[in-house]
């Protein structure tokens, strides 16, 4: 059922596809790697997947047994109107499952779906990573965990703590939504083409709303401020978002944040006393 190294070839080949650095197309080709994915996902027959990019379809026929509807998003219309018949040819009891869906997934909305999302699990194109995942967190609220496999640095950011050397602003945004952890390395052979970079799998489960007293665009936008420029101290860093220096001060004592500390030292529940003073 699953694509190996030669089926995933030989697809490739009959749609005439050349995957491309534009779109980030590297594609499984290990149906180990998959199963794994999957397993880490810890998905239920109730779970409504979404997944971004699924390219040729080794991790679709993957999941299509571990849930109940698979919504794929896919941006390339050759490789969209293949994949149901991919699911058609090597799952053919369980294709009813898949709706495929061509679009843009920066551009995605609820009203675009079939079913409302429970799950995002995706191969994410490197260079958006981090943007679709904030997207779909914010336009899905049914979205309530995933498993993304993004760039080892990428993995590494988004799933970063206050107080580490890559924690700043994919770190804070998605911790505004979830609690993200680092869910085990990805070696480069498992694609095609071979990439040339390190991957990982970065799981996360959405949090309990507990700061919707701020307005999210208000704390993203102080939290761009806050890592602009990572060396300066908060009073430094916020004279600009705060009208200057002293009322910067005054808003993070407020808080009760020390204005001589630097962002990648507050957490977002930090960052929301700051963004929530007047």
């Amino acid at each position: 059922m699953l694509l190996g190294p030669a089926d995933v070839r030989r697809l490739a080949a009959e749609l005439d596809i050349r995957p491309t650095k534009k779109l980030g197309q590297n594609f499984v080709h290990d149906p180990n790697t998959v199963r794994r994915i999957v397993t880490v996902a810890e998905l239920t027959q109730d779970d409504v997947v979404l997944e971004v990019g699924p390219g040729l379809g080794s991790l679709t026929l993957a999941l299509l047994p571990a849930c109940k509807t698979l919504v794929a998003v896919e941006i390339d219309p050759v490789l969209a109107a293949r994949l149901p018949h991919t699911a058609a040819t090597r799952a053919p009891d369980l294709a009813d499952r898949l709706h495929v869906l061509l679009a843009d997934a920066m551009r995605v909305q609820a009203a675009d779906l079939p079913a409302a999302p429970t799950a995002l699990v995706a191969n994410l194109p490197y260079n958006i990573a981090v943007p679709v995942v904030l997207h779909l967190m914010a336009e899905l609220p049914s979205l309530t965990k995933g498993l993304v496999m993004v760039q080892a640095e990428v993995a590494d950011r988004m799933a970063a703590g206050p107080g580490s050397k890559v924690y700043g602003v994919p770190s804070v945004k998605l911790a505004w939504y979830a609690d993200a952890r680092r869910a085990g390395p990805v070696p480069r052979s498992v694609f095609w083409p071979v990439p040339n970079v390190d991957s990982a799998l970065v799981a996360f489960k959405r949090r309990p709303d507990l700061l919707s007293t701020v307005d999210r665009k208000a704390l993203f936008t102080l939290v761009d401020a806050a890592f602009a420029q990572r060396r300066k101290t908060m009073r430094a860093a916020l004279s600009g978002w705060a009208g200057s220096a002293a009322e910067a001060e005054r808003r993070l004592v407020l808080a009760g944040v020390d204005p001589g500390i630097r962002g990648e030292q507050l957490s977002v529940g930090d960052f929301a006393r700051i963004a929530a003073t007047v």
